[in-house]
């Protein structure tokens, strides 16, 4: 298996942004990757696990490489934030004591116990933060975890000094003669950021099961043909110009072209198309189809990277890990944010330290940890998981499986929506729509005939007939000779009739004529993408029927929908242009591509978002896994396979295109709600600012004691968690 999806690696030495040179980091190009990569910084990578050394987050496993067990990221974070939580829980409890009627116990005793259970917590569970906020500082790449560090380590140290050294603080610092704690802050806000560090990796590491869905679906071994004799073997043993036998039933290996015989070929992981394909000698096939019917000989003409499958695998891959997760709007208002925090605070201190009261030191100090300390994300620690957490919530109550918050963010900024047609905009299974007799046959007699002789076939449009019949209740005669002839149709004899279907072409190599009347209806019925089988009883004419994929009942609504918010809806499919420019002229989609193969789509996603668009692909196929990929979102049918589940961002349960429109407007409702609560979160905080700092005390003598700064980090929470809550009456 590793043969089929080898790549040629092409590497060159990546220096980080810090200036340093990593030997084992690389910059690998589209042909290949290493084992892991970091999700935020693009470019950097290692064939070795460990930290970014831009940001400073845990380097990816790239899914192209088998891993055994969960990721060891995922395992870490999961162990950090249950010890984390563990502890935080007393430190909290302990700490809102007061609040408890009843309840006592001694200061000096419970703050001793809060400040060693909040030890492990902060530098243990949370140590990495201030990793990354080292590293952010050096690279000057401020983002949330600057903020997280300096506000939880403010909080720290300033209560720290309060349980071991409570006399250096001025007697304004007080209430009734101790000095007040926020062990309980640096202990939530450390454990809230690790579980959203959690939720993100994994999230991240499901996009690994496209690939390893898209691996999963080669043949696993061959018949080859060699000296005369037939012999099984692995796939990745396999040389050009190999000879090998398909049979009925089996998946083709590899890349190549028949040589001898023929076989009617399932290539909908490829088209997207459910109707079969009759391949003879000289037509190409495609490892891992299916064969369903017929048997032949073919010659291996592209293997290991070159294979088509593999190049879809690699499309999937790079579709994934080119997408790094934009930069969130905590980290965009952090990058100003820890600066005019910083420079506050030391500010504050300087300005105590030479024209403060005595102790001066001291107010200089207590000042400049207020001011640090009211700055405290308390509240960034909820603003985005909140809101998140409950429109995935209201969107899972619709049948929308959101997988991670980037979904969300971007599909309110969708511009174009490119869309598959099989299963997407129809139902993707081939429906009896007409049932036309000829002259001496009636509705019920045509399709019981046909119906018989169809049910010994394999063929997707034989299964439509007999389902037909099977909805009417009609009863089938016996058939007691039956002979499919690929490339043709089959014959079968069923009421003392010899029954044959197929193609007009067939039933006229058969002796039957077919008047002119009736092929001008036929063409009719194909100008409106139609399949028209062709029924013959003896030496006559029996009838026709009329076979295509209906479009669902919502696909029409959903693409007015989208027209009214302003999207351009775009089709592109695998099947031919006739059908789909018929399906498109139907529901009023603005653009058509037809005959489209899986690198023609993810082609003209790429060039959509060239030229400024943000583009939602919905698909249900394998066909489709490239797209969905790499388009801004993905939105995958619930209905479809695995493959294009897994490379898609969001899955619409129910398969109808409707939720694509409710998903839009509740990405609009949540983005919405999640700049609230950024307003929230750092307004109070932002204002109480130069009143830590001392810009009253000039003038009215008031300095801001920290435990006034906790209130507004408590009522910046409680402002964040009501507003998010909101979310689940939005109206969709």
């Amino acid at each position: 298996m590793t043969e089929i999806i080898s790549m040629n690696l092409s590497q060159e030495k990546k220096s980080c942004c810090a200036g340093h040179d990593h030997s084992e980091l690389t910059v690998v190009t589209p042909s290949g990757g290493a084992e892991n990569f970091c999700p935020m910084c693009p470019g950097v990578e290692s064939h070795a696990p460990g930290d970014c050394p831009k940001c400073g987050m845990a380097l990816e496993r790239n899914p192209l490489f088998s891993d055994d067990g969960e990721d060891h990221e995922i395992r870490a974070l999961g162990r950090k934030f249950r010890i984390a939580a563990l502890l935080a829980l007393p430190v909290f409890i302990l700490a809102m004591s007061h609040l408890f009627p009843g309840v006592h116990f001694r200061k000096e005793i419970t703050q001793w116990i809060e400040f060693i259970l909040t030890i492990p917590v902060v530098f243990w569970a949370g140590g990495m933060f201030f990793t990354r906020a080292w590293i952010s500082l050096k690279t000057w790449n401020l983002n949330m975890f600057t903020l997280i560090a300096i506000g939880v380590g403010a909080a720290f140290i300033y209560s720290a000094v309060a349980v071991i050294a409570p006399h250096v603080f001025p007697d304004s610092f007080k209430d009734h003669g101790e000095v007040g704690l926020y062990f309980e802050a640096a202990a939530v806000i450390t454990a809230l950021v690790l579980l959203g560090q959690l939720l993100e990796a994994k999230a991240r590491a499901r996009t690994g099961a496209a690939i390893q869905s898209l691996i999963g679906l080669a043949a696993k071994t061959a018949r080859r043909l060699r000296d005369g004799k037939e012999e099984d073997v692995p796939v990745n043993t396999i040389a050009l110009g190999d000879l090998l036998r398909v049979r009925p039933g089996e998946k083709i290996p590899i890349d190549g072209t028949i040589l001898q015989g023929s076989g009617s070929i399932d290539e909908s992981m490829i088209t997207g198309e459910p109707m079969p394909v009759v391949k003879t000698d000289g037509d190409p096939v495609i490892g891992a189809t299916l064969n369903q019917t017929g048997s032949f000989v073919m010659r291996a003409e592209k293997i290991g990277g070159d294979t088509l499958l593999s190049q879809i695998v690699q499309m999937v891959a790079e579709a994934q890990r080119s997408r790094a997760p934009i930069q969130k709007v905590a980290d965009t208002v952090a990058g100003w944010f820890v600066p005019v925090v910083v420079a506050s605070a030391i500010a504050t201190f300087i300005l105590w330290a030479l024209h403060g009261p005595a102790p001066a030191m001291a107010f200089a100090s207590v000042n400049a940890v207020s001011v640090l300390i009211i700055a405290c994300p308390c509240a960034l620690g909820l603003a985005t998981p909140m809101s998140i957490m409950v429109g995935v919530g209201r969107a899972a109550s619709m049948g929308i499986l959101v997988k991670n918050a980037r979904a969300i963010e971007l599909a309110g900024k969708v511009t174009h929506l490119v869309t598959d047609k099989t299963g997407t905009l129809t139902t993707g299974k081939p429906r009896v729509t007409d049932v036309i007799p000829a002259p001496g046959h009636n509705h019920n007699s045509l399709l019981k005939l046909a119906a018989s002789i169809e049910s010994l076939s394999e063929h997707p449009l034989a299964r439509a007939v007999v389902d037909t019949a099977k909805e009417s209740n009609v009863r089938l005669f016996p058939v007691p000779d039956f002979e499919s002839i690929v490339a043709g149709g089959v014959i079968g004899t069923a009421d003392g009739k010899i029954v044959r279907i197929g193609k007009s072409s067939f039933l006229t190599a058969q002796g039957i004529r077919i008047p002119e009347d009736w092929q001008l209806r036929a063409q009719e019925l194909q100008e409106k993408a139609k399949t028209v089988v062709w029924v013959g009883a003896d030496t006559e004419l029996a009838g026709i029927f009329a076979i295509a994929d209906p479009i669902k009942a919502s696909s029409a609504e959903a693409i007015r929908t989208l027209h009214d918010m302003g999207l351009k809806v775009i089709m592109c499919t695998g099947d031919n242009l006739d059908t789909a420019q018929a399906v498109a002229r139907e529901l009023g989609i603005d653009e058509v591509h037809a005959e489209f193969v899986p690198q023609d789509k993810i082609d003209l996603i790429r060039k959509l978002k060239q030229q400024g668009a943000v583009v939602a692909m919905a698909g249900d196929g394998i066909n489709d896994a490239p797209a969905l990929a790499g388009a801004d979102v993905g939105i995958a049918m619930g209905t479809g396979t695995d493959v294009a589940i897994g490379s898609a961002a969001i899955t619409l349960v129910k398969g109808d295109l409707m939720g694509v429109a409710k998903t839009i407007r509740l990405s609009r409702a949540t983005m919405r709600n999640i700049r609230q609560n950024l307003f929230f979160a750092f307004i109070y905080n932002a204002l109480g600012i130069p009143i830590a700092a001392g810009a009253l005390y000039p003038y009215f003598g008031i300095l801001l004691s920290p435990m006034i700064a906790g209130a507004a980090m408590s009522f910046s929470s409680v402002s964040v968690i009501l507003n998010a809550l909101r979310l689940r009456k939005t109206g969709l």
